[in-house]
């Protein structure tokens, strides 16, 4: 599956001066990663967005935004928001800093510490 790679590098552009971002090619679209965590990625024209379990109920709240689900069962704490609430920098940077935010919460992986 390809992933758009223009909502790809307006990521970048918003991640540009976080440190510890990595990417990787992963569930057939790309993920970034900040101090080897998941933040957030792009597979297809959506965004996947790692907000935790603590903010899943909340998120899902929000308009286009669905249970990020590639197996049938639905990833607690993941959720996916479509190409319509990712139009605006204001909208698409919101989504992203939740996903970075989550990934700060959790361990740095060994490779990746500060």
């Amino acid at each position: 599956m390809a992933y758009d790679s223009r909502l790809a590098q307006r990521i970048r552009r918003i991640l540009d001066h976080q440190p510890h971002v990595t990417e990787r090619e992963m569930f057939g679209g790309i993920a970034f990663l900040v101090q080897g965590n998941i933040a957030c990625g792009v597979i297809g024209d959506e965004l996947m967005v790692r907000v935790g379990p603590e903010q899943h109920q909340a998120a899902l709240k929000k308009p286009h935004v669905r249970p990020f689900d590639m197996t049938g069962r639905p990833f607690k704490g993941w959720v996916w928001v479509g190409e319509p609430g990712l139009g605006s920098t204001e909208g698409l940077n919101t989504w992203v800093k939740r996903g970075v935010d989550f990934a700060l919460t959790l361990p740095a992986k060994p490779d990746h510490a500060s």
